[in-house]
């Protein structure tokens, strides 16, 4: 017998709160001003995993699946879904009367094109989804079949940060002709694109013909209101600059805070700082494996061998309450995936058996190249560091700075880096890292059949409790092979918020539906 699901049935009952009721004063033509630090390399969802596109796009796309408040998937545009008896085919049916930015009605064929492009040029596609293709049923049914039952299928389709956002099929046959990414960006979404001005700012534009879900709101998921009628991504890379435009009240909200000078925003007058309750980012540095000096495992480990990880983080971040320290993929409250039988190769800071390890590893002297960018201060800090202990061990190196988005697109080409810092923002799996698989073809390109074997076995198991060993056995490959150095996790940053600005909820990014801002 087919498994049936209706989406009511799994949508999460509990309700995040949403701020004092304040109908009589809610401004529904209110303009908000966010400041924003990081610059999108691309607004295409489906190439890039990095927050500053994710965090707009979540407002303009829709899934078929997203997450909501506990991090589980649930249906956002499929109304019903089936699987099969041997766990393989998905069946889909989608939910009627959407339509798109452009007032075409939303149908299989839509869905189907975005599907198959996000499988064939996504790092979540390639990774986790092999081989597989959606195919039409009716005009509003898909399905798709699995070369195996796997685990963690919705989790995949409800990233938040490699989006499988569904288009006009129109605009995925454009990015498919022309082998470029998206020109348009059109979706279903509560706010609509109106204006992108590369390197300065963003502007979307409420969808007034929206319709939403109408379970209640949970993280990502359920009902989504536009209550504000324009938002405004600015654009402001340097710190100081948004930490002043937080204390003078130019912005409504303001992202990526200065750490060392955040304490200051405590007096100043109305505004107040939103502390997430969950998520983070993994802190890493990340090799290339593909060519160049550390191609080489054992200057991997050298390098690895001689950190010290307090040290580092603390130079980072500069505090013990944005980061918490931990060799883990997995964070700590998420039971399933949490291991700590890395510890034994993390956080030894041995210089003397570094310097010898590099030795042995026949390094010859090659100059390492650092990429950074001081638009993230705290990666640009780590990148410091790394090039401090790189010398320490004997090892050559100089630090590339660009604007980060020159460093996503140098990053691209092995030739352009050897190592960089890098966050990735929690996720539901593991499998959604994407420097684990070698599949996904991540910058650093990793090449290890051991971790594909053992991502490939955890999404074969019938239940999460017959993980368990291999969760604990991918921890310890990662710390062997290294196609990254887990250093820790970042705590949830804060943001600034004015005091007439209700309702703001973050999961992974800015939650900007259900949000309201009232008359002064």
């Amino acid at each position: 017998m087919k498994m049936l699901f209706s989406a009511a049935a799994l949508m999460l009952a509990a309700v995040l709160p949403l701020g004092n009721a304040q109908a009589e004063t809610v401004n529904r033509n209110a303009t908000l001003n966010i400041a924003y630090g990081n610059r999108p390399g691309t607004l295409d969802p489906y190439l890039t995993t990095n927050n500053a596109t994710s965090d707009v796009d979540r407002h303009i796309f829709e899934t078929l699946f997203t997450i909501n408040a506990r991090y589980e998937p649930v249906p956002e545009l499929v109304q019903s879904y089936t699987l099969s008896d041997d766990r393989k085919t998905y069946t889909f049916v989608l939910r009627d009367g959407i339509h798109f930015h452009d007032g075409q009605l939303l149908t299989a064929d839509d869905v189907v094109a975005s599907m198959n492009r996000w499988l064939s040029v996504s790092t979540q596609g390639k990774a986790n989804l092999p081989g597989v293709q959606f195919s039409k049923v009716d005009d509003k049914t898909v399905s798709f079949t699995l070369p195996a039952p796997s685990l963690i299928t919705l989790n995949v389709l409800a990233d938040v940060k490699n989006i499988a956002a569904i288009m006009p099929k129109r605009i995925i046959d454009e990015a498919n002709s022309s082998k470029k990414p998206v020109t348009e960006l059109i979706g279903t979404g509560p706010y609509k694109l109106a204006e992108f001005k590369a390197g300065d700012y963003l502007h979307l534009t409420r969808y007034d013909q929206y319709v939403s879900r109408s379970e209640p709101a949970s993280g990502l998921s359920g009902q989504k209101k536009a209550d504000v009628k324009d938002i405004w991504f600015r654009y402001i890379t340097d710190e100081s600059t948004r930490l002043a435009g937080a204390m003078t009240g130019e912005y409504d909200l303001v992202f990526q805070l200065p750490k060392d000078n955040i304490d200051t925003l405590a007096s100043a007058p109305d505004i107040s700082l939103f502390q997430p309750q969950s998520g983070g980012s993994l802190i890493t540095y990340l090799f290339n494996k593909n060519q160049g000096p550390f191609a080489n495992v054992k200057l991997r480990q050298a390098f690895n061998l001689a950190l010290d990880v307090h040290q580092t983080l603390l130079a980072g971040y500069s505090d013990p309450r944005f980061f918490k320290e931990g060799p883990s993929l997995g964070f700590p409250d998420q039971v399933d995936w949490y291991s700590d039988a890395g510890k034994p190769y993390w956080n030894q800071h041995k210089l003397d058996e570094a310097r010898k390890l590099v030795q042995a590893s026949g390094y010859k002297g090659e100059e390492v190249v650092i990429i950074a960018t001081k638009e993230y201060a705290e990666l640009y800090n780590l990148a410091i560091v790394a090039q401090q202990v790189l010398k320490q061990i004997g090892v050559k190196s100089r630090l590339d700075v660009y604007d980060w988005p020159t460093v996503l697109q140098r990053r691209q080409d092995p030739k352009n880096f050897d190592l960089c810092a890098l966050e990735f923002t929690m996720r539901q799996v593991l499998h959604q890292y994407p420097f684990l698989d070698s599949r996904a073809k991540f910058p650093g390109l990793s090449d290890s059949p051991e971790i594909d074997g053992v991502l490939d076995a955890i999404k074969q198991a019938s239940t999460l409790k017959e993980t368990r060993p291999l969760v604990d056995k991918l921890n310890v490959l990662l710390w062997q092979y290294l196609p990254v150095i887990v250093l820790g996790r970042t705590t949830p940053d804060a943001v600034a918020i004015k005091n007439n600005v209700k309702g703001y909820q973050d999961l992974s990014g800015p939650i900007l539906w259900n949000l309201s801002v009232t008359q002064p």
